[in-house]
C-alpha cells in the first residue's frame, strides 16, 4: 500500500499533527478533509468587490404569511474574473437569494426543481416542523415542486437553507445549493446595532476549480456523492465569500456587523484581522443574540456554524486595508477578504452591554444522558463514518424524546467533527468535563468537536412532533453515513 493508502485505511489523513501506535502524520493543520488542487490559473487576490446576495422578495401577502418562490436550475456565473462556472442555484445564482423573514411571521417558501436530479431543502437553525425539515429522503424530483412551512416561532438569527439530498449533500452544496435566511425581531431593532449597508452577510467557502472553470469536485461512481479518495471531506484552494474569490469590501471608519458562515463542505476556519487594531466584538451565534458582548481577537468557525460579530473600523485612518485571515489555512486559503476604509463616516450604531437573555439549561434539569459516538470505520464494501458504529438508516429511529424535556446529550470524536441538531439550538455544558470553550457561548445548533473530545450539550425540543436529524456536518461526512434520526413526541 501507498503511504496515502495506508493513512486513509487508518482514517488518519486529516487529523493535524497526531499519532496512532507511536506513528505521526503530517497532515493539514486543523483540518479533517483532502485539497483537491485547482487546474485553472488562479486570479490574485483582493480584486474583486464583495457581491451582496439579492433579497427574496414575497410573490404574496396575506394577514398571516408571506409567500416566497425560488426556482432551482443551473446557471453559468463569473466566479473567478474571465471564467464561466456553472453553478447549481437558487433561482440560478450561488449564494441563492437572502430571505429576510420576521418572528411570529409565517413564511411559505415554494421550491420547484429544475435541476436534472432530486433536491431537498433544509432551512438550517430553523424551528421547523417535520414536514418540512428537508429530511434527506423526502425528495423534489425534477420537474416537481415542493411547499415548505416556516411559522417563524424563533428569536432573531442568521440561518442558511441549504440541499440535503441524502448520499449528495456534498457535491450538491459544493456546486452552488445555499443561500441566507436572516430572521429579525423587535429585540434585536431595539439594540441600535450597526444596520441597512453596515449589516453585511458573509458566506465563506472553499472551492475548487477545473481547466474548463467548473467546479472540481471528486465524485463517485458507486451511488454516494464523494469518492473514497475524498470521504475525510473535500477542501478547495479558492476562498470564495458570497460566491467571490478573496473580494474587498470598501467601508467607512464606523462599525459594520458582519454575519459569519461557514458554508464549506469540510474546512474549519480561525479568523482574525491583520492588523489587529480593533477587537472583533461578538454579538450572536448560531442561535441568535448572546446575553452579553464577547471580545475576541480570532474567531473559529466549524462548517455550519454562523458568528456575528461588530468590528469597528474607526481605529483605522482612510486608505487603510485591513485583512480577514485565516491562520488554518496556507497559501492561498490562508487569506479570506480585505477590507478597504474609504473615509470617515457618521455613526449613530452601538453595542448595549445587555443584548439579552438566555434561559440556562442546566444538567440538573436533565431527565436523561445520551452518548453519541462519531467514529470512521467500514460500512458495506466502502469505508464510511458512523454514528454509534451504525451508519445511517432513513428508516430507522435512534433515539425517541419527549417535547420539552431537558436531555444530556454527550457528543464524542475520533477526529474533527462538526455536530449539527436539528428543530432545536442547544446549549454547551462542558469539554473534557471542563467548561464551554470561548466559542460556545449562547444558543448553538452546530458545535466543533477536535480530535479524541467529549462535548456535553443540553437540548430541549419544542412544538414539533416527527422525525429528524443529529448529523455530522462536514458534508462527506454525512454522505457516507454519519447521521441518526431521533423522533420527538
Amino acid at each position: 500500500m501507498k503511504r496515502r493508502d495506508v493513512l486513509s485505511a487508518l482514517g488518519l489523513s486529516a487529523l493535524g499533527a497526531a499519532s496512532l501506535g507511536g506513528l505521526a502524520l503530517a497532515v493539514p493543520r486543523g483540518q479533517t478533509g483532502e485539497m483537491v488542487p485547482s487546474r485553472v490559473p488562479l486570479p490574485r487576490p483582493f480584486r474583486v468587490p464583495l457581491p451582496i446576495p439579492a433579497v427574496a422578495r414575497p410573490v404574496r401577502t396575506d394577514a398571516a404569511t408571506d409567500y416566497y418562490e425560488i426556482v432551482q436550475r443551473a446557471a453559468d456565473q463569473e466566479i473567478l474574473p474571465g471564467v464561466r462556472t456553472r453553478v447549481l442555484g437558487y433561482d440560478g445564482t450561488f449564494p441563492g437569494p437572502t430571505l429576510v423573514t420576521r418572528s411570529g411571521r409565517r413564511a411559505v417558501v415554494t421550491h420547484r426543481n429544475d435541476l436534472p436530479g432530486p433536491v431537498a431543502v433544509h432551512l438550517h437553525g430553523g424551528h421547523t416542523p417535520a414536514d418540512s425539515d428537508g429530511y434527506p429522503t423526502d425528495l423534489i424530483q425534477p420537474g416537481g415542486r415542493r411547499d415548505y412551512t416556516y411559522p417563524t416561532r424563533q428569536r432573531a438569527a442568521t440561518l442558511w437553507y441549504h440541499d440535503h439530498r441524502m448520499d449528495f449533500t456534498g457535491p450538491q452544496v459544493y456546486r452552488g445549493l445555499a443561500g441566507f435566511h436572516l430572521v429579525t425581531d423587535d429585540e434585536q431593532d431595539a439594540l441600535g446595532l450597526p444596520s441597512g449597508e453596515r449589516d453585511v452577510p458573509l458566506m465563506i467557502s472553499d472551492r475548487s476549480f477545473d481547466e474548463d472553470g467548473s467546479f472540481s469536485y471528486p465524485a463517485s461512481h458507486h451511488g454516494a456523492g464523494v469518492d473514497d479518495a475524498h470521504m475525510e471531506g473535500v477542501l478547495g484552494d479558492v476562498v470564495l465569500v458570497n460566491g467571490a474569490p478573496w473580494p474587498v469590501l470598501e467601508v467607512a471608519a464606523v462599525r459594520y456587523r458582519l454575519r459569519l458562515l461557514n458554508a464549506s463542505n469540510a474546512r474549519r476556519y480561525r479568523l482574525g484581522m491583520d492588523p489587529a487594531r480593533t477587537p472583533l466584538v461578538q454579538i450572536a451565534s448560531d442561535g441568535g443574540l448572546l446575553e452579553k458582548p464577547i471580545e475576541h481577537s480570532t474567531v473559529l468557525l466549524a462548517p455550519g456554524e454562523r458568528c456575528e460579530l461588530v468590528v469597528d473600523f474607526a481605529a483605522f485612518p482612510p486608505g487603510t486595508e485591513i485583512t480577514l485571515r485565516n491562520s488554518l489555512g496556507s497559501g492561498g486559503t490562508a487569506d479570506v477578504m480585505r477590507f478597504r476604509v474609504t473615509g470617515r463616516g457618521r455613526d449613530n450604531s452601538r453595542i448595549p452591554p445587555q443584548l439579552s437573555r438566555i434561559e440556562p439549561l442546566s444538567a440538573e434539569r436533565a431527565v436523561r444522558t445520551r452518548t453519541w459516538t462519531f467514529r470512521r470505520s467500514p460500512t458495506g464494501e466502502h469505508p464510511g463514518w458512523l454514528l454509534d458504529g451504525r451508519a445511517f438508516d432513513p428508516e430507522r429511529i435512534d433515539a425517541d424524546v419527549r417535547l420539552g424535556e431537558i436531555e444530556v446529550w454527550r457528543f464524542t470524536s475520533d477526529l474533527y467533527h462538526p455536530v449539527h441538531v436539528h428543530l432545536d439550538p442547544f446549549q454547551v455544558l462542558s469539554r473534557r468535563g471542563d467548561g464551554p470553550g470561548p466559542h460556545d457561548q449562547g444558543w448553538k445548533d452546530t458545535v466543533d468537536l477536535a480530535p479524541s473530545e467529549s462535548v456535553d450539550v443540553a437540548v430541549r425540543f419544542t412544538d414539533y412532533p416527527g422525525r429528524y436529524l443529529l448529523h455530522c456536518h462536514n458534508l462527506e461526512h454525512e454522505d457516507m453515513a454519519m447521521m441518526a434520526a431521533f423522533r420527538t413526541t
